[in-house]
């Protein structure tokens, strides 16, 4: 029986989903049983929780309504849901219980092996209490799922969010989101298993139709809400129950919609057909799927239009490995549904993975002001001159944290470049200051580019994910053809493990020192390392010989990356008058966004400093005070109008 709805009422939220969250880890060795698996990825998962975040990435306002642990299992959830976007006032701390877990492992296209860690924890102990009225009114939607009506406490919370739903003239969305061993249909080892006859569910689920207003499963979802194993007689027993729009999956051939009256026969619905993709991982792609058709659905879309974002998100999702982590963004699904992508296997699509990185990165400040560490050569020739000890240069490190810090005084956009040999105390100094990180990987003055580490994905794994990849690359366009083309080959290789790690990458270009730098030379470096396809989040440029020159470099990364974050000047170890004049020229270019000094700034000091001939507070106070007045230069000469306007990742 339908609840008489209330007046509408102005909404805050687009959509509540509301029950599983999870912390997924995913085998990371493809074709592999899950016994034999080494390493895993970490992702937040649970089909309520996916959806939420897929729903946000597509530009809709979601929150979620759910449970996890007091643990860091439970604050990674919070945070990595605040971060895309999904409203977390729903999402209530449960000291008692750990945060749901999941092992996935992809075998082959046809086999997922999948163990759910679900006893007992915080998620399945949702319960009604957990149901705001309040929250839920303020939402023109909610989405509840089939697996939470197997647990008597969650069916009662979804129970009441579907009366305060309908009272409030909101719309109710089912996702049967079928999972047989979830309802205690057999056993821990069949997470894989999707289809399993049961009359008890069949029940439980046709309770709910009546006052759904979209229904979304497979094919054998529908066949378990309805108890019927023909899929155009379950499509029929659902329509008697319920006047709802009927979605029906149907994996690589993609959906049929029935907003009606059901037809003679399925391919009479409306039929939206599957894109041609490689299948890779099936697990999170209905998910991705569903939130593709409600960006279209919650928007009073066609019909038409909304299945046809949900088989291309459907596809961008079942064509990688993890689950939402690899939810398009707005602009990705734009563009594969304009452009669509050559390749069968999409994440072999490099505009797509560049789109896919570049809006859903974390958020940093739009402009940086960096002290950097590394004087590595100069600093350790130093310290071997006075022999002291070069682990002393450590300290050094943490007190140059500390005085970007007290120039920062809380402020967001100051970072540290560290010299990454000997900086662990210094890092943990910098991330408990919330500054902007990065850390060199080439061997100092390398040319051609060599790196300090013989692997570099061994090398970058194990860095903290905040940290970005600093490289500088002494690259001048009429180098000889050989010293260029080995230059390249290092910045390819960089470029793809940085994006294989998700580490973001600020490439240094120096070309001054070793040519003519003319007002077309830096900007050709960046014209050509763009043709070889690299797309560094940020570039750090030396001071160029003028305006036109800092023109044309913009130029170039406008028309090769829109996402590109921006420049920061660097070289700036000159005479003041000269870096005054230096940064008042790249200052009027939008595309600059900061400054990364280094030099006098550290050293000018430094020998004093090793030789014990000054104490740490007086080093420390005398470093805050140069960087501080290379701020305010640049401070002086920035117009702040330049720095408002921020870009919608979406």
């Amino acid at each position: 029986m339908r609840t008489q709805p209330a007046p509408a009422m102005s909404t805050a939220l687009d959509l509540i989903a509301i029950g599983r969250v999870s912390v997924d880890l995913y085998g990371q060795q493809i074709g592999s049983r899950l016994e034999d698996v080494s390493t895993f990825a970490k992702a937040l998962g649970g089909c309520p929780a996916n959806v939420a975040i897929g729903v946000a990435r597509l530009g809709l306002k979601p929150a979620l309504i759910s449970r996890v642990g007091d643990e860091p299992m439970g604050r990674f959830v919070r945070e990595q849901l605040a971060r895309e976007g999904v409203e977390t006032r729903g999402v209530r701390v449960d000291p008692q219980r750990l945060t749901s877990l999941v092992l996935l492992g992809v075998r082959d296209e046809q086999t997922f092996p999948l163990i759910f860690y679900r006893e007992n924890c915080a998620d399945s102990a949702l319960c009604e209490d957990d149901i705001d009225e309040g929250f839920v009114a303020s939402s023109r939607s909610i989405l509840i799922t089939g697996t939470h009506f197997s647990l008597p406490n969650a069916a009662s919370a979804q129970r009441k969010a579907i009366d305060t739903a309908k009272a409030h003239g909101a719309r109710v969305i089912l996702d049967i989101d079928y999972r047989p061993n979830l309802w205690g249909i057999g056993g821990h080892g069949a997470g894989e298993s999707r289809y399993a006859r049961s009359a008890r569910v069949t029940d439980v689920l046709s309770s709910v139709l009546p006052d759904c207003d979209l229904i979304v499963g497979t094919e054998e979802e529908l066949h378990v809400a309805a108890g019927i194993e023909a899929t155009l007689g379950a499509i029929c027993r659902i329509r008697a129950l319920s006047s709802a729009v009927i979605v029906c999956k149907r994996g690589p051939r993609g959906c049929i919609v029935f907003p009606d009256r059901i037809p003679d026969a399925l391919e009479d619905g409306l039929v939206a057909a599957g894109l041609d993709v490689e299948v890779y991982n099936v697990l999170g792609a209905g998910d991705a799927f569903l939130a593709g058709f409600l960006s279209g659905y919650l928007r009073d879309e066609p019909h038409e239009v909304s299945a046809r974002l949900a088989n291309a998100c459907g596809a961008l999702a079942v064509s990688r490995l993890l689950c939402s982590p690899e939810f398009p963004t707005r602009a990705e699904l734009d563009h594969y549904l304009a452009y669509g992508s050559s390749h069968r296997a999409l994440r072999e699509d490099s505009r797509l993975n560049h789109l896919h990185w570049a809006t859903t990165r974390r958020d940093i400040p739009k402009t940086l002001r960096v002290l950097a560490m590394e004087g590595r050569s100069e600093l350790r020739q130093l310290a071997l001159r006075r022999s002291v000890p070069v682990e002393r240069l450590a300290r050094l490190e943490a007190l140059a944290v500390d005085a970007v810090a007290r120039v920062a005084a809380g402020r967001g956009g100051f970072g540290v470049l560290l010299d990454g040999t000997h900086g662990a105390a210094a890092l943990r100094d910098a991330e408990r200051a919330k500054l902007w990180l990065a850390q060199p990987v080439e061997r100092p003055a390398s040319r051609p580019l060599e790196f300090e580490a013989a692997s570099l994905a061994a090398h970058l794994e194990p860095w903290p994910a905040a940290l970005t990849v600093k490289c500088l690359c002494l690259y001048h366009p009429d180098d000889r053809a050989e010293l260029r083309a080995a230059q390249e080959r290092n910045l390819l290789r960089l470029a793809a493990a940085c994006r294989a790690l998700q580490r973001e990458l600020l490439l240094e270009i120096a070309a001054g020192g070793h040519g003519e730098l003319e007002e077309s030379t830096t900007a050709r470096v960046l014209s050509r390392l763009y043709e070889l396809g690299i797309r560094p989040d940020w570039w750090a440029l030396e001071p160029q010989p003028g305006a036109s020159a800092w023109e044309r470099c913009a130029a170039v990364i406008a028309a090769n990356d829109e996402y590109c974050r921006g420049v920061l000047v660097c070289g700036l170890d000159e005479p003041p008058e000269r870096i005054a004049r230096a940064l008042a020229l790249a200052a009027a270019v939008p595309l600059v966004r900061g400054l990364v000094a280094g030099g006098s700034i550290l050293t000018g000091g430094a020998q004093a400093w090793l030789a014990g001939e000054k104490s740490d507070e007086t080093a420390t106070v005398e470093i805050a005070a140069r960087f501080a007045a290379l701020v305010e230069v640049w401070s002086t000469v920035r117009d702040p109008r330049l720095d408002r306007a921020e870009r919608s990742a979406n």
